[in-house]
């Protein structure tokens, strides 16, 4: 068995980040920008106002009275020019008459007619937003990014409508064992419903990744190198379950023969020891464990980093947080336990409580579960109060 760390490595020395392709900015949710993008125009273009209100050629004072000779509105600028003791109705967001160098709010002025008086409570400031006060052109949002709403807010507001981005990983995902039949089915009285395949496909998809579920392989080499043949032309191939070493576990078996260069097989975590990893021809294979919490779990420590991999993101391992224990803990063996558990707001740092039960088959405690405790291999009993790490979930 190898180490939780080195086995991550492997799997991401398997990949590199994969092509590239151009997407319109309306389809570029969640996508991961592979080149800079760069701002064609600055924002705002030119001088607006921030309020509505007039627009001034010298700064207002309690008292004095101006002529009101014309209206700038967003989309509409006031041709002409402000001089001395002239005033122009200005909206939010409109271009900023030339000779203008202040905007009095509206309710700083009393409208009588064509004149303005400026009140005696007088609020401070231009209350006008310079030309590139948020960005000039020639700006960049750096390359890779993982583009999320106010992303594209930005590049909108760029003018940036098409952008080069990863193409999205395709996985495969392969269920097998006799004793499986899909959700809608009728199970036999040894039967049970796939139920892994859902939430690791939900996963991969929120990771960027196109996701199919392949039918159920049964447990016959036939019909297991049946399904890794459908699915060829994905970049990650997961099989669920058979990767042990039971007379059923027949997925190191068939993979090998069917071209796979494995790079390891079990790794020293609970849950999840029977996880396998290698190349087979194209893509990346990772032989998941069949208990629902095993897989699940290994699919946040193993799958999602490989697909932010592949994507070309950085630093691809997830990240642990910590927090405070809520419980005393035991020690720890031999093999990192990633211990489902609850969240609470503490002082400081958040209490974390690991649940009683971490039985691997049970898929309730981690529905209800917001995160993982991370406990390293050998690590001594920990009194409650003891920062620790965890994954969120």
């Amino acid at each position: 068995m190898i180490p939780v760390a080195e086995a991550l490595a492997r799997i991401l020395s398997l990949a590199g980040p994969l092509g590239t392709e151009t997407v319109p900015l309306s389809q570029a949710s969640g996508r991961v920008l592979a080149a800079d993008a760069v701002a064609r125009r600055a924002q705002p273009p030119f001088a607006a106002s921030a309020m509505d209100g007039y627009a001034l050629a010298d700064p207002p004072a309690p008292g004095q009275v101006y002529r009101v000779i014309g209206t700038a509105q967003a989309g509409a600028a006031y041709g002409g020019s402000v001089g001395p003791g002239q005033a122009v109705r200005i909206f939010t967001g409109a271009p900023v008459p030339q000779g203008a160098t202040n905007v009095v709010i509206q309710e700083d002025v009393t409208r009588d007619g064509a004149r303005i008086i400026i009140a005696e409570t007088l609020g401070d400031g231009p209350n006008i937003r310079p030309a590139g006060a948020d960005f000039a052109a020639g700006h960049r949002l750096a390359a890779p990014r993982r583009l999320r709403p106010a992303d594209l807010a930005l590049l909108a507001a760029m003018n940036c409508s098409d952008l080069t981005v990863t193409r999205r990983p395709e996985v495969a995902f392969i269920a097998t064992g006799d004793e499986l039949v899909m959700p809608g089915e009728v199970p036999g009285p040894d039967q049970i419903v796939a139920s892994n395949i859902f939430a690791l496909k939900a996963m991969a998809e929120a990771e960027g990744a196109r996701a199919r579920i392949l039918p159920i392989a049964r447990d016959s080499e036939a019909a297991l190198a049946q399904m890794l043949d459908m699915a060829r032309g994905a970049d990650v191939i997961v099989t669920i379950g058979g990767a042990s070493v039971g007379d059923h576990d027949l997925v190191a078996k068939v993979a090998a023969a069917s071209g796979m260069q494995r790079a390891f097989h079990k790794i020293a975590m609970r849950p999840g020891k029977p996880l396998m990893s290698g190349r087979l021809g194209d893509a990346v294979m990772l032989g998941l464990p069949g208990n629902p919490v095993s897989a699940i779990v290994c699919g946040h420590l193993f799958l999602l980093p490989l697909l932010r991999a592949l994507q070309g993101l950085p630093d691809p391992a997830p990240r642990p947080l910590q927090a405070r224990l809520a419980c005393d803990v035991p020690a720890n063996g031999q093999r990192a336990h990633y211990m489902r558990a609850s969240l609470a707001q503490g002082d400081g740092l958040p209490l974390i409580d690991p649940f009683p039960d971490q039985d691997s088959g049970r898929l309730t405690p981690l529905a209800e579960a917001s995160a993982l405790l991370i406990r390293p291999v050998g690590d001594p009993a920990r009194l409650a109060g003891t920062p620790v790490d965890y994954f969120p979930l």
